[in-house]
């Protein structure tokens, strides 16, 4: 090696430059979309998130099928029974706790599939298991809104926001909302409704 001709020092690898404020950020790098592809089409849209329900909304859907499928499991195995006997019974009592087990699966899945977004003129609602539903509400376009709970919703403090519009396929409906946050965004969509109906 000849002294007079030293090696240069190694470079260090080029950095990427960073990121400007703003700039655009692939979604499969950011990690953010690990969904299906068509899910963009259910995004909220303008840097908003989806508002979930009420967690007990998954035990309110679990214990309604628990209080179906006991007297439907029982009065069926009763019958079962003087007709086909002791191996009807079990088969029967299996496929009633089969049923269960789904209807708490999809419990979870459901609660999963449901949220609700605010804008500007609007009020989205997404909401389905196997087949997923995107419902654009305008404020100007609801007629009325209501909250409803059964005995089992308010044991559990929980309560279904629905909006009504003219026409039935955009009405809406949001359950599981805690109660006071129920109360909350019925008042909202009232007060938004009343200002484009009158054109503020």
């Amino acid at each position: 090696m000849n002294p007079g001709h030293e090696q240069p020092p190694p470079q260090a690898p080029a950095q990427p430059p960073p990121a400007q404020p703003g700039a655009a950020v692939p979604v499969h790098a950011a990690g953010a979309h690990q969904g299906y592809p068509a899910d963009h089409a259910f995004a909220p849209g303008g840097g908003l998130s989806w508002a979930p329900v009420s967690r007990r909304f998954t035990w309110h859907r679990r214990v309604s099928s628990l209080l179906t499928a006991v007297p439907v499991g029982l009065i069926g195995a009763l019958v079962v029974f003087r007709g086909g006997g002791t191996v009807a019974m079990v088969l029967w009592a299996a496929a009633v706790l089969l049923s269960v087990v789904l209807a708490w699966i999809v419990a979870e899945l459901m609660y999963r599939s449901y949220g609700y977004a605010e804008r500007g003129d609007d009020l989205i609602v997404t909401q389905g298991v196997f087949v997923k539903r995107l419902i654009v509400v305008p404020y100007g376009r609801m007629q009325f809104v209501d909250v409803t709970a059964g005995l089992l919703e308010r044991w559990m403090g929980i309560a279904t926001v629905r909006m009504h519009t003219a026409a039935a396929a955009t009405d809406a409906r949001i359950p599981g909302l805690p109660a006071a946050e129920a109360a909350q965004l019925r008042d909202r969509l009232a007060r938004k409704g009343e200002e484009r109906s009158m054109g503020l």
